[in-house]
Formats: structure tokens, C-alpha cells, sequence
């Protein structure tokens, strides 16, 4: 761990760079990395490199010496950023995120993981069980999700093929009550298959590789995952680390769920590779009745049959014909080709396992969310965000998947640019405060090039699915071309017959922020219709296992029923990520930007060439531009007072300057910084993070001297009132004494007289009961009564 009095190895921040070059940015960043230093600060945007092995930066100890820090106090790192996002949530009361971007294998996962240790561990001081709870869900939820949604790729062992963004819910006091998971565009067609090299998801090989021969035996598996298609390329494949095992989510998954649950994942699991085994061949007997397609291997339909809980002949139904309903509502039964019963097959495995994927987010949410909270408080609880979400993607082959992943990319670049390149230097003209202006790049264009109706590549796409097999995906590329042949960043072979690295009537290229990627149009629009015939869905609704069954809300619905066109993957993820960057853009964002050192995922090497490359579209030369030309910090005046007005004479308790531009100019001139600052028309500009370092430092000082001042009031305030109680209680007991007295009194002189007439004198006389004070005086009374 990296200590504030050890040797400083570069510049921990890059705003203090001598000069704002590539070159001098790359040296920098690899003498940190080489020293062990991967976290540097751009400002307030953290920029982290894949070390690719384990470093002693973490744990409970470092967790303590970031805590209640702010966040230049302690060198650069993801718990700064982490206690940086926790304090602005709890001290302001005002929803915050931390947005973590990079390519794949940069160490995103990694980092949301450590990002929720750290939040975890500095909440709940008094260790109650609710946010113990909340804190062991979130924490134990990353693996499963791992398990199940990510993969092996030729970049990255550990890839996470969706996208995940997580809510975090905190009560007023700053512990977690609850979250919310969400998951993006899950890669499905990797269940099918996969590119040489890469493998499908874990859970898979997981569960061949690490569950019992009894279970096994149970699910009709056998060990070997070469033995399936949908898991026979990536059979010679390890993974370590990350959710390498089935011991390591299987009991996570089942706490709170019951064994159920994990027995049904296991079957459905189990369900699929069969499916992915299942071949047809067509036969052709005496008579043309007895033409038609069958099952290579009918027990696979038994294992199917048995794993989903469904009739067997139903499911050799569904799998080699579908139901189709004509003109005049009649139900035909139209057998399948061997291509359509292959697609049907496949189309049933990934929208299973999308279901299944689905589910478990879910489980997780029902699981996570605030128990016995009341509806009316909705909305006055704070959120920190976490985002981790897939990184830019180049294939040898590329297709829909990497398209909407890029595309992801773009819309949060862009949201990058704009709450930190383009709104300050907004910020500064309205303000007032004169600057140079940085030069950027703005991805507008692009993200209008792939979302914009009606010639956006979704709108076209949309337009080509919605055609019932009249355009095919040859087609839809020449329309593309005819919309953007002279967009500046769009290409294709047909656009520039020149060049060879693109297929004539297969590819087109878009030219992204971080760099030029080439698609395969082959499967565009099957990919984005994502069908899947009834029959399947009717089929598992009506599968007498209660949890797959829930899976499959839309099985019930008649086939003869008039419904609308289902929405298409594309235009359902373009929503996604419109509501993602709206909910983002609300929020007071926090950025980790992680780069991948080289492409072997070799520890302790950093290509040159292939980070600059990264920084270059990440745009953190643009960062560091628009951070120098500006400022670190900017208040608005009366936020400032109200935190370090007590630090000066002239504005403690409040100040009678005129206005709050004069009392925080007053303020600062006593502590000899107005050298650093700009002011605003609203705002104060503080240029050094060592400016705000020695106001935190000052305000320190005061605190516990104000806290004495403020025990020292209260004590007093208790004391008199506890004298004026005193003094009430006193009066009461001596005016209330006074009042015994005297009735005795009157009473004794009225008994002395009934005693005077004659005969008695007194003979017979009864004396009333005296109070204590007056017993002395009524013992003397009697011996006097008594002698007269």
C-alpha cells in the first residue's frame, strides 16, 4: 500500500503533468504501473490499469485509511472514489454513481467487486441484521451472476457478456437498506456457439465439472463437456479465478431460495445441452405419407421431456412442427424443414437460458429489496449507482452483439463528454470565468448514425424485420448504404470498392470513437426479430415444474389472438440504454476509467502502443486538458459558508458582509488563499486540491472545539432548567406545608370551643391528627390541656 510519506512515483494526479502530451502521459502512466502505483487521478476521474495479478492494495486495513477521507488526502484509488461517492450521498442527501468504462479485460468486474467491499464495510456500526442481510446479498450475488453471464473470450477469461448496473438504497442514516439489479442485453447466441478459443458461459462447466456423479446421474449428463455441441468448443478451456467453480455460487444461489430453486437451474442447465444434442434427419419411406423429418436420438426428447417437466410428445411436436393459425382462425400444423427445425431448436436453448438468467436476476432483486418499508417514504431514501457494463468490443468477426455493445459505448462516451467535457466549459462561460477552450471530440454524429429515425441502423433494421422474409440481410446492407453513403462515418466495400478488408455485400464499417470496427450483416436481422415459435412458449407455460412455469407468463396466450408485433432486441435495447443514461445523467456521477495493459493478460507488462490507443478514445488527454484549464472544485457560495464559516471570525455564526460573495472572499484572504480561486456569479472556483486539503484541515481543528462549545451550552441549558424545576417543586411543598398548618389550626380552635359549653368542659374532647411539622407543638398543647 502506497503511503503518503513513501517515495512518489510519478505524478499521482495527471492535471500536474508539466505538459499535456501523449508522450508525457504514457511515460507517467507506465512509471506508476511498473512501481506498483495502477490507480492515477485525472481530478475526480479515476484511471486504473489491469495489473493482472494480486496486489496488496486492498482489505480491511486499506478500507480504514480511506474512510471518512477526502478524496485527496490518500493516494489515488477505487476506495477513494467509492468513500468520495458514500460522502456526497449521505452529507448532501443526493443520489450519486460511479460509472466504470474500459474495454474487455480492463478490469471493470474487478472493480464494481471492490467498489461494493468498500461500501459494504464502512456502513452499519452497530451491526444490525437487515443491513447485515442487504450487505451479504450484494456481495454474494457478483459471483452468481458471474456464473451465469459470464464468459471465456480471447480477450478476457472472465468476461462479462451483459451488462449490469445496480442500485444501492440507503435510509437516512447512510445504511444500505435494499438494491436493485439491472442487466442488459445478455449475449444469448453464445449458447449456440462460440469463436475458436472462447468458451460459453461458466455455469455450464460448472456444473460438469463440479457437481456429484449421483446428481449427474440424475440429470442424464456425464462429466466430459466435449461431449455436447453447445459446450464442445471451449471442452480444452480453463478459467481461474473469478467464478471458477460450482462450490463457489451454488450455496449463495440456494440461501434465501431454498434447494428448489438450485435443483431447477441444474435441470434446466441440463435441459439445454440436450437441446444443443438433438439432430434431425429426414426420411423417406414407401409412399409419400411417410416422408417427413425425426429425431436422430428420440432419448434426448426424453431427457428434455423429463428435465422441463412437459409431455414427451408435446415436445417432439413443438420440436419438429409448429401451429400456425390461417385466414378463418383455423389451427394448421405445418411440419419443419431440417434448417427450420434447427433454428426453432436453437431459438428455444438461448431464449431458455436468457429466461433462466432472467429469473436469477430477479431471485436476487426479491432478495435484495427493503423489507417492511413503508410506501410512503418512497423517494426521500438516497442511491449510490454502480454501473459495469460491457466494454468496446473488436471480433475478427463482428456482428449484432458487438454492434449494440459498441453502441453502448458511444451513448455513455457520450454521456462522458457531456457532464465532463462540454458542461464545464459551459459551466465557465455562464459563470463568467475566463478560460482557454479545449478542443474535443463529440460522438454525436455516430450515436445518431445508429439510433436516429428513420434512417438510423436501428430504424432500417426494424423496417427489415418488420417484412415477413421479404428483405434479407444483403438487402438491408444495400439500404444502408443508399442512407449514409455520404455519412463520414459509414463505409462499406460497396461505398469504397477499394477496399479488400471488407466483403462485398456482407460487411460495413463504422467508424467509432475508438476506432474503425467492421460488421457482418450475416444474421443482422434474424438476431434482431429474436423469434421464437408459440409452441415453445405454450409448451413450458404449461410445465407442471411451478418455477419454470413462471418463466413463461406469455405461454398462455391463445395462438388466435390478434396481438401487436413484438418489439425487436434492438429497438428493446435502445430503450435500455435511453432510460440507462437518462437515470445516470440524474445522478452525480463518478468515473473509473480502466485500461488493459496488453492483450496477452501478462502481469507487470504494459504494451505502449495498445494503451495509447485506449487513451486516445477514452479521451483522457481531453480530460486532462479541460481539468488544467479549469478548476478541481466549484461551490456555490452560500454550500461553501455553510461548511467553512466557522474556519473565520467575520463569518462565524453568520456573517454581516452584504452578501455571501463578500463573507467567502473574507474567509478566504484570512487563510492567504485567494490566490487560488476565481469567483463566479454563484460560484467559487478553487484551482488546487490543496486548497480544499487546508480548509478541511482548519475546519478539523474547530470541530471539537465547537462540540465542547455546544455540550457546554447544553449543560447549561439543563441545569437551569433543572434549577427552575427545583425551585417550583420547593414553593409547592412550602405553600402546601402552610396549608396543613393552618387547617389543623382551624380545626383545633373549632374543637376547643364545642369543648368550653357546659357541662363537658372538655372532658371529651378528640384531637385531630396534626402534620408532622406540628406534632411537637400538639404534645404541648395536650400537656397544657391536661394540667388545666
Amino acid at each position: 500500500m502506497e503511503d503518503d510519506k513513501g517515495p512518489e512515483y510519478g505524478k499521482p494526479d495527471f492535471v500536474l503533468l508539466d505538459q499535456v502530451t501523449m508522450e508525457d502521459f504514457m511515460e507517467n502512466l507506465k512509471l506508476r504501473f511498473e512501481k506498483g502505483r495502477i490507480y492515477t487521478y485525472i481530478g475526480e476521474v479515476l484511471v486504473s490499469v489491469n495489473p493482472y495479478q494480486e496486489l496488496p492494495l486492498y482489505g480491511p486495513e486499506a478500507i480504514t485509511q480511506y474512510q471518512g477521507r477526502e478524496l485527496y488526502e490518500r493516494p489515488p484509488h477505487l476506495y477513494a472514489v467509492a468513500n468520495a461517492a458514500y460522502k456526497a450521498m449521505k452529507r448532501r442527501s443526493r443520489d450519486t454513481c460511479i460509472v466504470i468504462s474500459g474495454e474487455s479485460g480492463a478490469g471493470k468486474t474487478e472493480a464494481s467487486k471492490h467498489i461494493m467491499q468498500y461500501i459494504a464495510a464502512v456502513t452499519n456500526p452497530s451491526q444490525r441484521a437487515e443491513v447485515e442481510r442487504v450487505k451479504d446479498v450484494l456481495l454474494n450475488s457478483t459471483c452468481v451472476l458471474e456464473a451465469f453471464g459470464n464468459a471465456r473470450t480471447n480477450r478476457n477469461h472472465n468476461s462479462s457478456r451483459f451488462g449490469k448496473y445496480m442500485d444501492i438504497n440507503f435510509d437516512f442514516k447512510g445504511d444500505p437498506i435494499g438494491g436493485h439489479i439491472h442487466s442488459y442485453l445478455l449475449e444469448k447466441s453464445r449458447v449456440l456457439k462460440q469463436h475458436v478459443g472462447e468458451r460459453n458461459f461458466h455455469s455450464f462447466y460448472q456444473m460438469l465439472r463440479g457437481s456429484e456423479e449421483e446428481l449427474l446421474r440424475d440429470l442424464h449428463l456425464q462429466r466430459n463437456p466435449a461431449l455436447y455441441a453447445f459446450t464442445r468448443q471451449g471442452a480444452g478451456l480453463n478459467v481461474s479465478g473469478g467464478a471458477a467453480s460450482r462450490q463457489h455460487w451454488a450455496p449463495r444461489a440456494q440461501s434465501g431460495h431454498g434447494p428448489g430453486c438450485l435443483w431447477t437451474v441444474h435441470r434446466i442447465l441440463a435441459a439445454i445441452l440436450h437441446l444443443g444434442n438433438i439432430e434431425f434427419v429426414e426420411t423417406k419411406e414407401e409412399g409419400p405419407e411417410k416422408e417427413g423429418l425425426v429425431v436422430a436420438e428420440e432419448v434426448l426428447v426424453d431427457y428434455v421431456a423429463e428435465l422441463t417437466a412437459t409431455p414427451r410428445d408435446q415436445v417432439l411436436r413443438s420440436l419438429l412442427a409448429r401451429t400456425v393459425a390461417s385466414g378463418g382462425r383455423e389451427l394448421i400444423e405445418k411440419a419443419h424443414s431440417t434448417a427450420e427445425a434447427c433454428y426453432a431448436r436453437d431459438a428455444c436453448a438461448k431464449a431458455v437460458y436468457q429466461r433462466l438468467f432472467e429469473w436469477i436476476v430477479n431471485k436476487i432483486n426479491s432478495v435484495m429489496e427493503a423489507r417492511g418499508r413503508d410506501p410512503r417514504r418512497d423517494g426521500k431514501d438516497t442511491v449510490i449507482g454502480v454501473l459495469d457494463i460491457y466494454g468496446f468490443e473488436v471480433f475478427p468477426v463482428n456482428s449484432f452483439e458487438q454492434f449494440c455493445i459498441n453502441y453502448c459505448n458511444e451513448k455513455l462516451q457520450q454521456l462522458f463528454i457531456q457532464l465532463i467535457l462540454k458542461q464545464e466549459q459551459e459551466e465557465y462561460q455562464r459563470e463568467g470565468i475566463t478560460w482557454q477552450s479545449i478542443d474535443y471530440f463529440n460522438n454525436a454524429a455516430i450515436v445518431e448514425l445508429v439510433e436516429r429515425p428513420p434512417r438510423g441502423i436501428l430504424a432500417v433494421l426494424d423496417e427489415a424485420c418488420s417484412s415477413a422474409g421479404s428483405v434479407t440481410d444483403r438487402i438491408f446492407l444495400q439500404t444502408l448504404d443508399t442512407h449514409h453513403r455520404h455519412h463520414a462515418h459509414y463505409s462499406s466495400r460497396q461505398l469504397c470498392p477499394t477496399d479488400k478488408s471488407m466483403e462485398f455485400g456482407r460487411d460495413f464499417r463504422i467508424k467509432h470513437y475508438a476506432g474503425n470496427v467492421t460488421y457482418s450483416v450475416e444474421g443482422f436481422i434474424d438476431k434482431n426479430r429474436d423469434f421464437l415459435f408459440q409452441d415453445f412458449k405454450r409448451l413450458l407455460y404449461n410445465s407442471t415444474d411451478p418455477t419454470l412455469r413462471a418463466m413463461w407468463p406469455d405461454g398462455q396466450q391463445d395462438i388466435t389472438e390478434v396481438t401487436k408485433r413484438p418489439l425487436t432486441a434492438g429497438t428493446l435495447f435502445k430503450s435500455s440504454m435511453v432510460a440507462l443514461v437518462e437515470n445516470l445523467a440524474s445522478k452525480e456521477p463518478y468515473y473509473v476509467r480502466c485500461i488493459k495493459p496488453n492483450e496477452e493478460k501478462v502481469a507487470g507488462r504494459l504494451d505502449e502502443g495498445h494503451c495509447r490507443h485506449q487513451v486516445a478514445y477514452l479521451g483522457l488527454l481531453e480530460n486532462v486538458r479541460v481539468r488544467r484549464a479549469g478548476f478541481a472544485s466549484r461551490q456555490p457560495y452560500p454550500r461553501f459558508l455553510l461548511r467553512y464559516k466557522m474556519t473565520c471570525e467575520y463569518t462565524w455564526p453568520n456573517h454581516l458582509l452584504g452578501s455571501d460573495r463578500a463573507a467567502v472572499s473574507a474567509l478566504l484572504e484570512q487563510h492567504g488563499l485567494q490566490g487560488d480561486v476565481a469567483f463566479g456569479h454563484s460560484k467559487l472556483f478553487i484551482r488546487s486540491p490543496q486548497t480544499l486539503v487546508t480548509l478541511e484541515q482548519s475546519r478539523a481543528r474547530l470541530i471539537p472545539i465547537i462540540v465542547l462549545l455546544l455540550q457546554k451550552a447544553w449543560r447549561g441549558t439543563l441545569a437551569r432548567r433543572r434549577c427552575r424545576r427545583l425551585r417550583a417543586v420547593y414553593t409547592i411543598m412550602r405553600w402546601f406545608r402552610r396549608h396543613k398548618v393552618r387547617a389543623h389550626l382551624g380545626e383545633l380552635q373549632q374543637r376547643f370551643q364545642a369543648a368550653r359549653q357546659p357541662p363537658l368542659y372538655g372532658r371529651d374532647l378528640t384531637w385531630p391528627p396534626a402534620p408532622a411539622v406540628l406534632q411537637p407543638f400538639q404534645d404541648t398543647c395536650q400537656a397544657l390541656f391536661c394540667r388545666y
